[in-house]
């Protein structure tokens, strides 16, 4: 058998139009809010990738800067080493220089406590002269013994080490 078609009231195709039309809205709505979910979908993407972009720069720089500061701890610690280097050879220049004074006054001290033999003199006149007590005079025989060979055997012009 065959269907018979019912011919729509007013009222239905009135309802059929009210249906559609609510349907076709509601698709519309949903359409704008699937762009929209689209559209801020895409833009928070951007913004991830911008961030990560920050991010890896900003990893770079952080890379960058380490590596500067390594730079310059070595050339601090250069710095030093040369600074101690420098102070070193400083204090052993020094060292030298006293050294050197030291013995420059050693040999004007023993310039200075040289005695003349004057005809008359002996090893106990020069002690009791030169050291202030005449039993010292085996002092100066013994800082003179590359010159006197008899200690009671001295002779003028002879020219003593004096002791101190």
């Amino acid at each position: 058998m065959a269907k018979k078609k019912q011919k729509k009231s007013i009222l239905d195709k009135a309802v059929d139009a009210v249906t559609t039309r609510d349907e076709k809205e509601a698709a519309k709505e949903a359409q704008k809010a699937a762009d929209a979910a689209r559209h801020q979908a895409t833009l928070e993407a951007a913004k991830r990738q911008a961030a990560e972009t920050k991010a890896r720069a900003a990893e770079a720089k952080a890379k960058e800067a380490e590596a500067k500061i390594k730079e310059a701890e070595a050339k601090a610690r250069e710095a030093k080493a040369e600074a101690r280097r420098i102070e070193m050879e400083k204090s052993r220049a020094e060292a030298r220089e006293a050294a050197k004074r030291k013995e420059e006054e050693k040999r004007a001290a023993a310039k200075a406590r040289v005695y003349v033999v004057q005809s008359g003199d002996s090893l106990s006149k020069i002690a009791k002269e030169m050291l202030g007590d005449a039993k010292r005079w085996p002092e100066i025989f013994e800082a003179n013994k590359d010159k006197i060979k008899d200690p009671n055997l001295i002779y003028p012009g002879q020219e003593l080490h004096i002791p101190s």
